[in-house]
């Protein structure tokens, strides 16, 4: 009965899988194509509301038993609260937005410039223990981004170069790795090779 079931979810993820395909290049096959497509969002949305509810009764559970780290699982809570009151209340929403430039921006920024300084301190104890040719262009990178956001007339003209022509282009090396391993995983599945729906 397994071996049924896991060959019933191989034939219908690559019929899918081979149906969406085909609607980009057959316009008879593109109202099936958007079907689908709907119902992986609405799938998705779905996931995004049990992983909510997973996530919430974890850090319920966790305030109840009174284990370590249960004041971080109340702050949480607190603001999971507060967020979904302010986004399903009608005439709230402009609470969202003190939220958001009151808690989350500054947050964010603090979280960059802690960012920053680990980066510049692990490139250093990184020059300790490995003293490589990519050791240094790190630091040196770290140091002329960083110097370059002060007043700093010339290493303010270095700042443009590295951040955006060669951070662009390393950016963009990243992209086209990701959009090939996704590709690549696309087509394994679509070929039955990987099957991560039988939970293996």
């Amino acid at each position: 009965m397994k071996r049924i079931f896991a060959a019933a979810n191989a034939v219908i993820a690559i019929s899918v899988g081979i149906i969406v395909l085909l609607g980009y290049f057959v316009p008879a096959v593109n109202v099936l194509r958007f079907v689908f497509l709907q119902m992986a969002v609405i799938l998705a949305g779905v996931a995004v509301l049990v992983g909510f509810g997973n996530l919430f009764s974890v850090h319920l559970q966790k305030i109840h038993e009174r284990r370590s780290g249960s004041v971080n699982s109340v702050i949480l809570l607190t603001f999971m609260l507060i967020t979904a009151i302010f986004s399903l209340v009608p005439g709230l929403e402009p609470f969202q937005k003190m939220m958001l430039d009151g808690i989350m921006i500054p947050a964010e920024i603090s979280l960059m410039a802690v960012l920053a300084v680990t980066l510049l301190y692990a490139s250093v104890r990184l020059l300790r223990v490995r003293a490589d040719w990519a050791s240094i262009l790190f630091l040196a990178t770290a140091l002329i981004i960083l110097l370059g956001l002060g007043p700093l007339p010339y290493i303010g003209q270095l700042r443009p170069l590295v951040t955006d022509i060669l951070a662009t282009g390393g950016a963009r090396g990243i992209l086209i790795g990701v959009a090939l391993g996704t590709l690549t995983t696309g087509l394994r599945i679509l070929f039955g090779a990987d099957r991560p729906y039988d939970g293996n």
